[in-house]
C-alpha cells in the first residue's frame, strides 16, 4: 500500500488483508490521527474516489482495488501506541484465526462518540505486530461478556455469514422485574431503529416498518415474594438486532434491571441504592462452528462479581 501524503492526493492499492472491508473502516485505521467524523466528511463530499468513483461508507474493497485520498492533514504520528497485554480484557479462547474475550462492563467495543480508545483498540495497541484484528459481532458498552473477534478476513467473513444464517447460538443472563411464569416464552416483534433529535440511536417495536426480531426466553430463577417480584431469565437471540433483548423486555411489561434507555428509571435508582449499578445483561455463553476447521466450540462466561453478588444478595437473610 503506498504511503499518505499530508500535501498531495494519495492513491492506495488495495491488498488481499484489506479485501471484504468497508471503505470507512478502511479510512478510520489507515488515517490514524483523523478524526472520525473527518473521515465520513470526505467520503460524502466525494474527496475520497474508489477506482476513480465517488462512494458511500458502506462500499466493500477488493483486492486491486484503488482507492483516492484527499491531502489530509494527521496528528503527529510519534511512537506506535503500545500498552501492555494486561490492559486488554481476559482471553477465554484464541486460535490463529480468531479469539473471543470476555469484555467488562464499562467498556465500548471501539472508539468514538467522545471515547478515545474501545476493545479493538485496546486489542490492536496491545498487539503492535498482528497485522488484521476486527470485531465479528458488537456488545453494547455496558453489556459484559462473551465476544468474538477475527485474525484473518476468510474468518470474519465466515463468522458474519453464520451470524446472518443463524448459526451462532448466542444466549444472555437477563433479571426483569415483574412476574415471569412461563418456562419457555418466544417473543417475536419486529424493531425499527431510529435517532432521537439529539442524535441518539434507539429503538421500537413496529411491526409495520421493523425488521424481523426473535428472542426466546428461558426462565432460569424467580423471586415472586419479593417488592417488586424479580426473574433471572437466559434470552436465547435468533435475530441480532439493536437493542432487541432490551426492547423486546419492555414491550412485554418487563423491564430490565439497570436499562438506562427503555427501563424504569426511577427502579433504576431504587436498585443503584441496593448495590445494582449497572445494566443486568451479561453475555454468558457462545456456540458455533469454527470459521475455517468446521470444528464445533463452545464457550461460557460465569456472571462478573458485581452481578453474582448482586442475585446472592437476593436470596440472603435480608431478602
Amino acid at each position: 500500500m503506498n504511503g499518505l501524503s499530508k500535501d498531495s492526493a494519495s492513491q492506495l492499492a488495495i491488498g488481499e488483508e484489506s479485501a471484504g472491508q468497508r471503505i470507512d473502516n478502511f479510512l478510520c485505521r489507515t488515517l490514524k490521527g483523523v478524526p472520525k467524523s473527518h473521515v465520513y466528511r470526505i467520503l460524502r463530499s466525494g474527496e475520497v474516489r474508489l477506482n476513480g468513483k465517488r462512494v458511500g461508507p458502506e462500499a466493500r474493497l477488493a483486492a486491486g482495488d484503488r482507492v483516492r485520498v484527499p491531502p489530509i492533514r494527521t496528528a503527529s504520528p510519534g511512537a506506535p501506541r503500545r500498552l501492555p497485554a494486561s490492559a486488554a480484557p481476559p482471553i477465554v479462547y484464541e486460535d490463529e484465526a480468531l479469539l473471543v474475550v470476555d469484555k467488562p462492563s464499562g467498556l465500548a467495543v471501539h472508539g468514538g462518540s467522545g471515547i478515545a480508545h474501545g476493545l479493538i483498540e485496546t486489542l490492536r495497541a496491545t498487539r503492535p505486530g498482528a497485522g488484521f484484528l476486527e470485531l465479528v459481532h458488537r456488545l453494547d458498552r455496558e453489556t459484559s461478556g462473551l465476544l468474538v473477534v477475527a485474525k484473518k478476513r476468510p474468518a470474519l467473513t465466515a463468522l458474519h455469514a453464520a451470524l446472518r444464517e443463524g448459526r451462532v447460538a448466542k444466549r444472555y443472563l437477563v433479571l426483569v422485574r415483574g412476574r415471569w411464569r412461563d418456562e419457555k416464552r418466544t417473543v417475536r416483534l419486529a424493531l425499527h431503529k431510529f435517532a432521537t433529535t439529539s442524535g441518539e440511536r434507539r429503538v421500537r417495536v413496529d411491526e409495520e416498518g421493523g425488521r424481523e426480531a426473535v428472542t426466546v426466553f428461558h426462565r432460569r430463577q424467580v423471586w415472586r415474594d419479593r417488592a417488586p417480584p424479580l426473574a433471572l431469565l437466559e434470552a436465547e437471540l435468533h435475530t441480532g438486532r439493536t437493542h432487541q433483548i432490551r426492547v423486546h423486555l419492555t414491550s412485554l411489561g418487563f423491564p430490565l434491571a439497570g436499562d438506562d434507555k427503555y427501563g424504569d428509571f426511577a427502579w433504576n435508582r431504587e436498585l443503584a441504592k441496593a448495590g445494582l449499578k449497572r445494566m443486568f445483561l451479561h453475555a454468558w455463553r457462545l456456540a458455533f462452528d469454527h470459521p475455517l476447521t468446521g470444528a464445533p466450540i463452545a464457550l461460557e462466561s460465569p456472571l462478573p462479581p458485581d452481578l453474582a453478588g448482586f442475585l446472592a444478595a437476593l436470596d440472603g437473610p435480608a431478602a
